[in-house]
């Protein structure tokens, strides 16, 4: 990504015998864990970090707190405090702000940073992760290929950045896989947060003859349940989260719970290091997956669901990879 994203305070006073990691492994059972997000954590991409914290939380593993709603110009301030009060891992997000968060972790070589970049991780402390869904993305596409009757596909999203334009593309691979005639139109809103403006790109999208929609951003959904158009929905299950119910076949989710879990675990054993996360956001690792078909369940075509079940068999067992394609998709109609 890069250009990017989402950007309560108080904390638990430190504690425990654990040394830095690297010198001799922590000993205790439970660690203190920060999570620090530019967003509401009802915000869907940076839900997916606290629901996966939460799940460290409820397994003992972690004391946790967090931070909202810190903008970047006070990201590094509210980075330095949890610093500074005990913390033994970070989680957070350092989309923009990527130069003067490495230079914290620098300063800190004790604490482990786990942060959303779309760099490379650096040092011994800093490992970095993206939300790569693009598998269960493709699974979507084949259904879409089966369902749509215009072989117009539309798609909504916030910016042409890597994190989204390869969502696209596996979209549209996995609906061309099924017919390579298949056409799609491409919006990006310019926001991350802006359903009216999602909306009205959407209608325009279904009167230009899309007659299914890549709900990207929060809005799309509506339009398709107004213009009775079905949509595939992005990060969380909007079928049940978004009020996609009739709407949203399906959706391609992001799970962050193994890759925390990993990072605890690295933690407690002194073995932390500076590393890229990608894989642990795929679906071989428990990153990624796709919704349950709910009431759309009978109205997939039968050929349809072999065949997703089919790639995904292969996706999990290595032998089907999906392309990553990070370029901006253009409309193809």
């Amino acid at each position: 990504m890069k250009l990017n994203r989402r950007s309560f305070n108080t904390m638990v006073a430190a504690a425990t015998g654990a040394t830095a990691f690297g010198l001799r492994p922590a000993i205790a059972d439970t660690i203190k864990v920060a999570g620090i997000y530019t967003q509401p954590i009802q915000q869907k991409w940076d839900a997916r970090l606290h629901l996966g914290l939460k799940a460290a939380e409820a397994k003992g593993d972690i004391e946790y707190v967090f931070s909202e709603k810190v903008s970047n110009t006070d990201y590094i301030r509210v980075l330095r405090e949890y610093c500074e009060s005990g913390v033994k891992l970070i989680v957070g997000e350092a989309f923009g702000i990527s130069k003067e968060a490495r230079k914290v972790a620098d300063e800190y070589p004790d604490i482990a940073f786990l942060m959303g970049d779309p760099f490379d991780a650096h040092g011994s402390n800093f490992s970095v992760f993206d939300n790569y869904i693009h598998e269960p993305c493709y699974l979507m596409g084949i259904i879409a290929g089966h369902m749509t009757k215009t072989k117009k596909l539309g798609m909504v999203g916030g910016y042409p950045i890597g994190e989204v334009n390869r969502l696209f593309h596996a979209f549209i691979n996995g609906a061309r896989s099924v017919d390579p005639d298949i056409q799609y139109k491409v919006t990006f809103i310019g926001s991350w947060y802006d359903p009216p403006k999602a909306k009205e790109a959407a209608f325009a999208q279904v009167e230009a003859g899309a007659d299914i929609m890549y709900a990207e951003r929060a809005g799309v959904v509506g339009a398709a349940r107004d213009k009775g158009v079905l949509a595939f929905g992005n990060v969380n299950d909007m079928n049940k989260e978004e009020n996609g119910e009739n709407v949203v076949v399906t959706s391609a989710l992001w799970h962050m719970e193994a890759a925390i879990a990993h990072a605890v675990s690295l933690v407690k054993a002194g073995t932390f290091k500076g590393e890229n996360y990608k894989e642990w956001t795929m679906m071989q690792k428990g990153g990624a997956s796709l919704a349950p078909f709910y009431e759309f369940d009978d109205k997939i075509p039968a050929e349809a669901k072999a065949k997703v079940e089919e790639i995904k068999a292969q996706i999990m067992a290595g032998s089907f990879t999906v392309e990553i394609n990070d370029e901006e998709p253009k409309s193809s109609f």
